[in-house]
């Protein structure tokens, strides 16, 4: 596509930021093809769907005939990337880096076009730094500029401990964007510092600057909170079929958009036509069935969907109950407010979450939708607790 206005709304669609826009622009009128530069810290051997927002843009600009670097960050996983983190992260061994990598390497062409992407490791010329060299990079930043990190002020100001080498990330991102010669960096809204450095340290090297695109954080199942596997709200892109389809038909209707603009690889005109359905009465479960069948295809198959779709059907449509119901009793010498029972025994995060989904009708009762935030639970007597189409407990409030 060489059309700079259509490529720049491709670009910015389910973005939360642009620095450099104009720069961009004029690049793209001029018919360069682009490089652009996403790092990896290899920290965790396995991806989820909150991994695959930055992936899915990196696949969009790959489609826009654009280069697309992957780089792993096996140096600067030595270090031990400090963003967002309230105390020093400790550095990966050389073993844990060479087996995530690998782990990422065979993960990520279930987005990415694996002919059109080059994958690069940051050791490649960090192995090469010496003492001088470290030294020389240091000296093209101040204490006070990296003080004005969100994630280091705030540690400084509690009195927590930096380590120094941690001053060093920032800057070996950097140094990453001048080797690469990266005409845009791509990363989440935590790593803007990070980015705006390798702007930095490209002027100083005399070029031009690369053009930062963040992207925003994904809500995990519950709606509210980050995916996260520490949450347990996150859908793995290994998971079964049947798993990443249901998981995905559990997620709150308010949320269901945000999902497309981020993860969907349906164009803009696309998503807009869907929005405008729902706003038309479209019933939003078959807007998220469309969602659901396009995520579970990608990460399985097409033949694994349809049937993982079936089976979700027959399971929730014919009013068909798992067997392996847990039951519990709980003890209580007091009335048990109903949004606290939901969260004691696991099934909101908070009592605040409970409420929303009494209210979006998510809870239900032997079967029978709660419609209110003041329901009483009757004592003593068993009772099935629904919350969504896949958490099932039978409890018993045993009031004495």
């Amino acid at each position: 596509m060489n059309d700079p206005k259509k490529q720049i709304e491709i670009i910015k669609q389910g973005i939360d930021e642009i620095i450099g826009e104009d720069d961009l622009i004029k690049k793209l009128e001029s018919g360069k093809k682009l490089v652009v530069k996403v790092g990896f810290d290899p920290t965790a051997p396995d991806l989820h769907l909150g991994h695959t927002v930055i992936l899915r843009k990196m696949r969009q600009f790959q489609d826009l005939g654009h280069t697309v670097i992957f780089l792993i960050g096996d140096f600067t996983g030595k270090i031990g990337d400090p963003s967002g983190k309230n105390k020093t992260r400790p550095p990966l061994t050389d073993e844990d880096i060479k087996q995530n990598a690998k782990t990422y390497e065979e993960q990520v062409f279930k987005v990415l076009d694996s002919k059109q992407t080059k994958v690069d490791f940051n050791s490649r010329w960090g192995d090469k730094l010496s003492g001088a060299d470290m030294i020389k990079l240091a000296a093209q930043s101040t204490v006070a500029r990296m003080i004005e990190r969100d994630d280091f002020s705030k540690r400084y100001k509690n009195n927590q401990p930096i380590s120094i080498h941690e001053f060093l990330y920032p800057l070996m991102q950097g140094l990453d964007s001048v080797e690469l010669k990266a005409d845009v960096e791509l990363g989440g809204t935590d790593q803007k510092f990070n980015l705006l450095v390798g702007r930095d340290l490209q002027k100083n090297a005399g070029m031009a600057p690369q053009t930062i695109i963040t992207l925003p954080l994904l809500e995990g199942l519950d709606g509210i909170k980050k995916m996260s596997k520490s949450e347990d709200n996150y859908i793995g892109i290994t998971e079964k079929a049947d798993d990443i389809f249901g998981k995905t038909m559990s997620i709150p209707d308010d949320i269901m958009f945000k999902w497309y603009d981020l993860l969907s690889l349906k164009t803009v005109d696309q998503v807009n036509a869907l929005r405008a359905s729902a706003k038309d009465g479209a019933n939003p479960r078959d807007i998220k069935v469309e969602l659901a069948m396009e995520l579970t295809e990608r990460f399985t198959n097409q033949d694994d969907a349809l049937k993982a779709k079936d089976n979700f059907f027959k399971k929730f449509s014919t009013n068909e109950l798992p067997s392996d119901i847990e039951e519990k009793i709980i003890e209580t010498k007091e009335t048990y407010a109903f949004a606290n029972l939901l969260k004691d025994i696991g099934f909101a995060v908070s009592t605040s979450e409970a409420i929303r989904l009494i209210n979006q009708g998510a809870v239900k009762v032997d079967q029978e939708k709660v419609d209110s935030k003041d329901y009483t639970l009757e004592p003593n007597v068993k009772k099935l607790i629904q919350v969504g189409k896949k958490k099932f407990v039978y409890l018993t409030l045993k009031q004495g």
